[in-house]
């Protein structure tokens, strides 16, 4: 287990004031010898944990560890780690927000059926381990800066360690929005109330009294603090690692352009997600690649779930392993494989049955199996061990972003469908791949890119986040949260493959529009109590 320091000058702090410091990372976390070693070191000092480079590395490793395992219920002193927030929850959280996976009662069921309150425990720890690894890339950001005035480090490497910091920093803000807040187009102007973005490291009594009254930002104003973070993240980090694992497990200038692309279709900014795409995307037809980083596509859809720490495809990924891990009961193998994982996410008839996903698709096979009793996804492999990688950003993400934008900007052109085509030919025979024929209207080629993203990003995640930006949608909307179906009011024969007619079974788990309260997470109690501003600007019903 990491181990946890607190100094003695904290223990003077008011109650509210130790516990934002402890939620927001100030006490000294231990960090790997280098991130894909999981043993783990005795805790440093703040005093001394920029002394010597490689402290310094210690100390950046450390704001990765903050976001792959953070405590849950239970406490720091419990052991009680489940891969918060972005080790496994971010998505196994954004799944079950969507209709496009079941919660097998009850692990995720308030996840899943939006009876979430102040006080629930997915969105509780979420948003504080969200701003523990928040504070700790703050702390890191002003801590290598002090080391290459300093002279410890050179100021070159101090902007590398600091464009991963604010890579994360993004990352993480980006993920609260999506969560916490309405999307960028709920106002003309995204004037509307985002969360808190911080840029200071909490270190000190003073400092937690400052972050303590700090109150939301407007969602326009986070989208500009973090596409700042994440343009500085670009112009500092280096293209590639020639290691394999930390091409995939470290932050790098592909990753901060692929998730800039994300950023902008989130904004509705179509020329931007086209314009960013052009760093990363080079060659005709369907083969593509990125001339930053080499990345492309696997040959099949397995190629980033079956090597998962060596392949080609995945930009950035969170690093799990067999000592640093979300434990049997918040490791994505666990939580969506068969036995012997829990099976406790299984894979929706709601999607399986959609006649969109055609029945020889090879994804149905290569990243899917059955119990005989519903179908679950096998993109996570690992059950002794958990040390699957999650998926935080895909190149085939990348493509789709931008196919996806392209048509929106350009409307019915080839380039659209090659990118679209790029992800989904390597799943389904010559007969049934696009062609511009295929579609009547640019928006028939938009609504079949989003179909795509359902099936290719099925159990990572993904789902929540496009159903919260196309919420406002004029054409694509969500309305809301959909209906979705109860695994107890499912037998095996609920899953067909692509049925004409898609799952008419019942959806007993009733749709949340999109006014409703429920759209988006409340501010958690332990963090208005402390914060009696944020206790003004919450959610509103909560």
């Amino acid at each position: 287990m990491r181990k946890i320091s607190i100094s003695n000058s904290h223990l003077s702090l008011s109650k509210c004031a130790f516990v934002l410091l402890l939620l927001t990372g100030i006490t000294t976390i231990s960090c790997k010898e280098t991130f894909s070693d999981l043993a783990p070191t005795d805790a440093l000092s703040d005093a001394t944990a920029y002394a010597t480079p490689d402290r310094v590395a210690l100390a950046v490793t450390g704001v990765y560890d903050a976001a792959q395992t953070g405590f849950y219920t239970g406490g720091l002193a419990a052991g009680a780690s489940r891969g918060y927030p972005l080790g496994a929850a971010n998505t196994e959280l954004g799944d079950n927000r969507g209709e496009d996976v079941i919660a097998v009662p009850s692990f995720y069921l308030i996840t899943y059926q939006s009876t979430y309150t102040v006080a629930t425990a997915n969105n509780q720890f979420y948003w504080e381990t969200l701003y523990g690894l928040i504070n700790r890339a703050n702390v890191v950001i002003e801590g290598v800066q002090g080391a290459a005035t300093g002279g410890v480090i050179t100021p070159e490497q101090a902007l590398i360690y600091e464009g991963e910091a604010r890579f994360l920093r993004a990352l993480a803000h980006h993920e609260l929005l999506v969560h916490y807040a309405r999307p960028y187009a709920h106002t003309a102007d995204a004037s509307h109330l985002g969360v808190p973005y911080r840029t200071k490291a909490v270190q000190g009594a003073a400092a937690a009294v400052e972050a303590a009254a700090q109150g939301r930002n407007t969602v326009k104003e986070c989208y500009d603090l973090l596409l700042q973070d994440l343009d500085f993240a670009e112009t500092n980090l280096p293209a590639t690692s020639s290691t394999p694992r930390l091409k995939i497990t470290r932050a790098t200038k592909g990753a901060a352009i692929a998730l800039k692309t994300r950023v902008y279709l989130h904004q509705g900014n179509w020329t931007k997600v086209v314009s960013e795409g052009a760093k990363i995307i080079s060659g005709s037809g369907t083969t593509l690649t990125s001339p930053i980083g080499g990345y492309k596509l696997t040959a099949t859809p397995e190629g980033p779930f079956s090597s998962n720490y060596d392949n080609t495809e995945s930009m950035f990924s969170i690093e799990n392993g067999a000592a640093d891990n979300g434990t049997v009961n918040g490791s994505i193998s666990t939580m969506y494989q068969i036995s012997p994982g829990r099976a406790l996410v299984a894979i929706s008839p709601i999607i399986w049955n959609d006649p969109n996903w055609l029945a020889t698709d090879t994804r149905r096979t290569l990243l899917a199996q059955n119990n005989s009793r519903a179908y679950f996804s096998k993109k996570y492999r690992d059950i002794t061990t958990l040390t699957d990688a999650n998926p935080i950003i895909r190149y085939s993400e990348v493509l789709l972003n931008v196919a996806e934008a392209t048509a929106r900007v350009s409307g019915l052109t080839q380039a659209s469908i090659d990118q679209l085509n790029a992800v989904r030919n390597r799943a389904v025979t010559a007969a049934n791949q696009f062609t511009v024929a295929s579609f009547a209207t640019a928006n028939d080629l938009i609504g079949a890119i989003i179909k795509e993203r359902r099936i290719e990003f099925l159990c990572e995640g993904r789902r929540w986040s496009d159903i919260h930006r196309l919420a406002k949608d004029p054409v694509f909307t969500s309305n809301g949260i959909p209906a979705k179906v109860d695994y107890t009011g499912t037998t095996f024969a609920s899953w067909v493959a692509a049925s004409a007619t898609g799952y008419i079974g019942a959806r007993a788990t009733t749709a949340v529009p999109y006014d409703d309260y429920r759209f988006v997470w409340p501010i958690p109690q332990t963090e208005t109590t402390s914060n009696p501003v944020l206790a003004a600007q919450q959610n509103p019903i909560y």
